[in-house]
C-alpha cells in the first residue's frame, strides 16, 4: 500500500471510529488541496470545517518530500524549521483550542513514517517563554498562531528560511480580520510568503459573511481560488424572551433587569448557557444581579471578558469544556470558535446589532454536526422585540453583512516596511509589486508608496533630524534594513494594529491579579471608592506604578468600569429586517410572537403618526416649552445618525444661525431647536444627497472634525511606530500616549501638512466613524423615498426615547426619573391606558443599566460646526 493510501485509510477509519461520515464540502475541500488549489470555506458553525482543511492539509502534505530546504550557509545555524503548515487564528484563546483539534488525527497517525516527524505547537502571546525558546531553535510542522505573532516571524534574521518551506496557510474565522486592519496585517504577510512560494495553499474558513467571491478573492489576492459552501442540515432556533408586557412608551435599557427572573428561569431549564452581552459593564452588571438573585449558584455560574486575567478566562472555559458551569456571562472573548461542545443554548442580551452576529454567537451552541443550535434574545427596549422576528426572517432569506477589507491604510504598510527590513531586508521595487498583489493595496500609487519609503527612512521631512525615526536604509547593495538594534528590539515590541486606551492592572494587595480596567476609568476613582470587577465588589486602596491595588468591599454602591468602544451600530441588513417587519404591522400582519408582543407600542405609533416603511422615510414635528423637535427615522444606525444629524443641522444654519441639541439611536435622530423651524419647507432641501466630495465637506464642516480625526491619528500614530508603547514591565500612561501623540499631529499640520497619515485619519473618521458610505448610501435611498412627515400633538414611542436622550444629558439620575415617570404616566393616559411603568423607584433602578445597554446615544452640535454640550437647565415639558 502506498504512503498516501495508508494516510487516507488512517484518517477514514479514525472518522469511522468517532461516529462520522465526511460530507460532501468535506470531500470537495478534500480533493480541491490535494490538486493545489487554495480556496474560502464557508459552513455553518459546528459543521466540521476544522477538519475538512486539516484532514486535506495530512493527506496532501504527508505523503509528499519535504520542499528544498535552504543549506547551512558557512558560519551560521541549519535553517530551524520543519514548519509546513500556518493556521492563524484570530484570538489566542482560540489557538489552543485549535490545537488540541489538530492534534487528535496526528496521534492518531504516528504509525505512519511520515507523521512520525509531524508535529503541533502554538505560538501567541501567551506562550510561555521555554516554549518559545525552544521554538527558535525548531519549529514545529504545523504552528497555531495569531496575526500579531506571524508579523513577528516575519521580523526574525532568518524569516525566510524558517518560512520559505510552508506549504499551506489557513486563516481561521476570516469573517473577524476581513474588516480591520489585523486582516490587512494578514494580507502583507501572505505576499511576502507567497513570494518565497509561489505555490503556497492558502485556505480561509467562515461561517457568517455575506460576500463569499469578494472575501475570498481579498484572502487570495489577485489569484483564483475555490469557493467551497457547506450545506449541512442543522436546525437553528431564534426566539424571544418576553416580556409579559411590551411598554408603550419605552426608553433606552428601560428593561434593564426586570427580565431577570424570567433570564433565570431560562438558565435553570438547561444544562449549560452562554449568556452573551455587548459590553464588558453590561456584562459585570448581569453576572452580579444572577449572583445576587440566586446565591446558591456561587461556583456553577462564571464571568469571562477580554479585561480578566488569562488564569481566570482559561479556568472559565476549562469549566465549560467539562461541563461543570450551568452559565457563563460573557462579552465578545467568546464569540469565536472555541468548541464548548456541553452548551446547550445562548441568550443574548439586548440587540445583537446584526445577523452575522447573531449567527455567530449562536453557534456557540449545539457546536457539532447535527446537534441544534438555539439563541433567545433578551430585549432591553421595547422596539429591540422586533428584531428577534427582523432576524429570523433576514437569515430565511439568506441575508448577512458584507464585510469589506480597509483600503490602504499606510500605518500598517510602513509598519509593515520596517517588520520586512528586520527580515532579511526589501528592495523597494520587488517589494513594491509584492504589496500591490494584495487587495488592500492593489490601487498603491507610486506617489504613496515613495511616501512610506521616506517616512521609514528619516521620519518625512519634519523628522527627518531625529534618529529614532531613520528605522529603514538602504545598504551598498540597495536593500534596505534597520541600522541600529535598539530600533529593532523596540519594532518588534510594538508589531501590530490592536490599539487600546492604556489600561491599569487590578490586583489585591498582597495577593493576584484580577485583570485590568481602563486608566479613564481608574483616574476618576479616590481610595475607598468602590467599584464592581470580575464579579467582586471591590475597594480601591491606591494607584501606584499603574496599579489599582484593591481588597474586597461589602455593603457600598459600587461603581462599573466603563471600556470604550463598546457601542455598536445597527447593521444595514439587520435594520432593513426591522423596517420590512413595521411594515407588515402596518398592513395588519401580526404574525409572529415578537410582533403580537410589541402590538400595543406599534399600534400607538400608527394611531398617533404613522410606521416606517421601505417605501417611506417618516418625519416628526412635536412643539413644547423645550423648542422644536424633528424626529426623523431613517433606519440607518446610530453612526450614520449622528452624522445625518449633524449634517441636516448644518445645512439647516446656512439659511439662519441656529443652535441644535442632537440625540440618536439606532432607528433615528432628533433635532431640537429653541427658534422655530420651518420644517416642511427646508427638510426636502437639506436631504439631498449632493455631489460625493462636496458631501464629504460639509460632513466634516459639520463636525468637529479636527478633533475627532486627532483621535483618530493617535491609534495610527501608534501603529505606525511614531509612539513607543513601552517594553514588557514598563507602563506608559493615556496621558503619556496622548501628549506624544498630539506632539506629532501638531508638528505634522504646521511643518508637514502633506503627510499621508494625517490624511489617513480623516479617511478613517469617515468611512470608520462616521461610516460614509453607508450615510452616502442612506441619503441616496432617503431621496428615492416618500417623506411622509406628521405633526404631532404628543410624543409617539419612537419619538419618546430620544427625547429621554436629550434628558439624560440635562438631569441627574433622580430628576430623570421623576421626569419619566411623569411623562409616562401622561402619555399613558393620552393612549387610554394605565401607567406602564411602577413608578419613579422602577424608573431609577433601569436608569444605569440604560445607559449602558440603550441603543441610543446623545449629542450635541450646533449648525456651524462645533460640537459643544449645552449646560442650560431644563424646562418643565408639557406632553399635551
Amino acid at each position: 500500500m502506498s504512503q498516501n493510501a495508508a494516510v487516507k485509510k488512517a484518517l477514514t477509519a479514525w472518522f469511522e471510529t468517532r461516529g462520522w461520515k465526511p460530507f460532501k464540502f468535506q470531500r470537495d475541500v478534500w480533493k480541491a488541496i490535494a490538486q493545489g488549489q487554495s480556496g474560502l470555506l464557508h459552513a455553518t458553525t459546528g459543521a466540521g470545517k476544522t477538519y475538512a482543511v486539516w484532514l486535506g492539509a495530512l493527506m496532501a502534505f504527508m505523503t509528499k518530500p519535504p520542499a528544498p530546504r535552504a543549506t547551512k550557509a558557512p558560519g551560521k545555524p541549519a535553517p530551524a524549521s520543519a514548519l509546513t503548515v500556518l493556521w492563524i487564528t484570530p484570538m489566542r484563546a482560540l489557538a489552543a483550542d485549535t490545537l488540541r483539534a489538530l492534534q487528535q488525527p496526528l496521534e492518531v497517525l504516528q504509525g505512519e513514517q511520515a507523521a512520525s516527524v509531524w508535529s503541533a505547537g502554538a505560538r501567541s502571546g501567551d506562550t510561555a517563554a521555554a516554549e518559545r525558546t525552544a521554538q527558535n531553535n525548531r519549529l514545529p510542522t504545523v504552528l497555531v498562531t495569531t496575526p500579531e505573532s506571524l508579523s513577528l516571524l516575519l521580523a526574525r534574521a532568518d524569516a525566510k528560511d524558517v518560512l520559505g518551506g510552508v506549504r499551506m496557510v489557513v486563516v481561521d474565522e476570516w469573517h473577524d480580520l476581513l474588516g480591520n486592519k489585523r486582516g490587512v496585517q494578514v494580507q502583507l504577510a501572505l505576499a511576502r510568503l507567497r513570494h518565497w512560494n509561489p505555490e503556497l495553499c492558502v485556505w480561509g474558513m467562515s461561517a457568517t459573511l455575506g460576500n463569499l467571491e469578494e472575501a475570498m478573492h481579498t484572502l487570495l489576492g489577485h489569484g483564483g481560488g475555490t469557493l467551497v459552501q457547506g450545506q449541512v442540515p442543522k436546525k437553528l432556533v431564534i426566539d424571544s424572551l418576553l416580556p409579559g408586557r411590551a411598554e408603550r412608551f419605552p426608553w433606552g435599557g428601560h428593561l434593564g433587569l426586570t427580565m431577570l427572573p424570567q433570564v433565570i428561569e431560562e438558565i435553570a431549564g438547561s444544562s449549560t448557557t452562554l449568556v452573551f452581552t455587548n459590553t464588558r459593564s453590561q456584562s459585570e452588571i448581569w453576572y452580579q444581579a444572577l449572583l445576587e438573585a440566586k446565591p446558591e449558584w456561587a461556583g456553577l455560574i462564571a464571568l469571562h471578558h477580554g479585561s480578566l486575567d488569562r488564569e481566570v478566562r482559561e479556568w472559565v472555559e476549562a469549566g465549560l469544556k467539562k461541563g461543570e458551569l450551568r452559565a457563563v456571562v460573557c462579552t465578545s472573548s467568546l464569540d469565536l470558535g472555541v468548541d464548548f461542545l456541553p452548551v446547550e443554548r445562548v441568550l443574548q442580551i439586548g440587540s445583537p446589532k446584526g445577523v452575522a452576529r447573531l449567527l455567530q454567537r449562536a453557534g456557540r451552541s449545539g457546536h457539532a454536526p447535527g446537534r441544534p443550535s438555539r439563541i433567545t434574545l433578551v430585549p432591553t427596549h421595547s422596539i429591540e422585540i422586533v428584531e428577534g422576528a427582523a432576524a429570523r426572517a433576514a437569515i430565511a432569506a439568506g441575508h448577512i453583512e458584507a464585510r469589506f477589507s480597509p483600503e490602504q491604510p499606510l500605518d500598517v504598510l510602513v509598519q509593515h516596511l520596517v517588520t520586512v527590513a528586520l527580515g532579511g531586508g526589501f528592495v523597494p521595487d520587488a517589494l513594491y509589486e509584492e504589496v500591490r498583489g494584495t487587495a488592500a493595496y492593489a490601487g498603491l500609487s507610486r506617489e504613496n508608496w515613495d511616501w512610506c519609503l521616506s517616512f521609514v527612512r528619516q521620519g518625512g521631512p519634519s523628522l527627518s533630524a531625529y534618529p529614532d525615526y531613520r528605522r529603514a536604509v538602504p545598504d551598498e547593495a540597495g536593500v534596505w534594513r534597520v541600522p541600529d538594534a535598539r530600533l529593532a528590539r523596540r519594532h518588534r515590541m510594538n508589531i501590530g494594529t490592536i490599539v487600546s486606551d492604556a489600561s491599569m492592572s487590578v490586583q489585591y494587595l498582597g495577593g493576584g491579579r484580577i485583570g485590568s480596567v481602563e486608566e479613564s476609568f481608574a483616574a476618576r476613582l479616590q481610595p475607598g471608592d468602590c467599584f464592581l470587577f470580575g464579579g467582586r465588589l471591590l475597594e480601591l486602596v491606591r494607584i501606584h506604578d499603574m496599579t489599582a491595588w484593591v481588597r474586597r468591599a461589602s455593603g457600598k454602591r459600587p461603581a462599573v468600569p466603563r471600556w470604550n468602544g463598546g457601542r455598536m451600530p445597527l447593521s444595514t441588513t439587520l435594520a432593513d429586517a426591522v423596517v420590512r417587519q413595521l411594515a407588515l404591522a402596518g398592513e395588519g400582519h401580526y404574525d409572529t410572537p415578537e410582533l403580537q408582543c410589541v402590538r400595543p407600542l406599534l399600534d400607538i405609533q400608527q394611531q398617533w403618526s404613522a410606521l416606517p416603511t421601505p417605501q417611506t422615510l417618516l418625519a416628526e414635528l412635536l412643539k413644547t416649552r423645550e423648542g422644536w423637535h424633528l424626529f426623523l427615522y431613517p433606519f440607518a444606525g446610530r453612526h450614520v445618525h449622528l452624522g445625518l444629524a449633524n449634517l441636516i443641522a448644518w445645512r439647516v444654519a446656512q439659511h439662519a444661525p441656529r443652535t441644535f441639541s442632537i440625540a440618536v439611536n439606532d432607528y433615528g435622530f432628533e433635532l431640537l431647536s429653541a427658534t422655530e423651524v420651518d420644517w416642511p419647507t427646508l427638510l426636502p432641501q437639506v436631504l439631498e444627497a449632493g455631489p460625493g466630495e462636496a458631501l464629504l465637506h460639509e460632513v466634516l464642516q459639520s463636525l468637529n472634525a479636527s478633533e475627532l480625526a486627532q483621535r483618530r491619528f493617535r491609534e495610527i500614530a501608534r501603529v505606525s511606530g511614531l509612539i513607543f508603547q513601552g517594553y514588557p514591565g514598563e507602563k506608559r500612561s493615556n496621558k503619556q500616549l496622548q501628549a506624544s501623540s498630539s506632539l506629532f499631529w501638531e508638528v505634522f499640520r504646521k511643518y508637514d501638512p502633506a503627510n499621508r497619515l494625517l490624511m489617513q485619519a480623516e479617511q478613517e473618521l469617515l468611512a470608520q466613524e462616521l461610516e460614509i458610505g453607508r450615510l452616502r448610501a442612506s441619503l441616496a435611498r432617503m431621496n428615492t423615498q416618500q417623506l411622509v412627515l406628521q405633526t404631532l400633538e404628543r410624543p409617539t414611542p419612537f419619538a419618546f426615547p430620544l427625547m429621554v436622550e436629550l434628558f439624560r444629558e440635562k438631569l441627574s439620575n433622580e430628576s430623570l426619573a421623576d421626569r419619566i415617570a411623569r411623562m409616562v404616566a401622561l402619555l399613558e393616559k393620552a393612549a387610554g391606558g394605565s401607567v406602564a411603568v411602577g413608578g419613579v423607584e422602577q424608573v431609577k433602578g433601569t436608569l444605569a443599566f440604560g445607559q449602558e445597554n440603550s441603543p441610543s446615544g446623545n449629542g450635541n452640535g450646533n449648525g456651524r460646526g462645533r460640537a459643544r454640550r449645552e449646560r442650560k437647565p431644563s424646562r418643565p415639558l408639557p406632553l399635551l
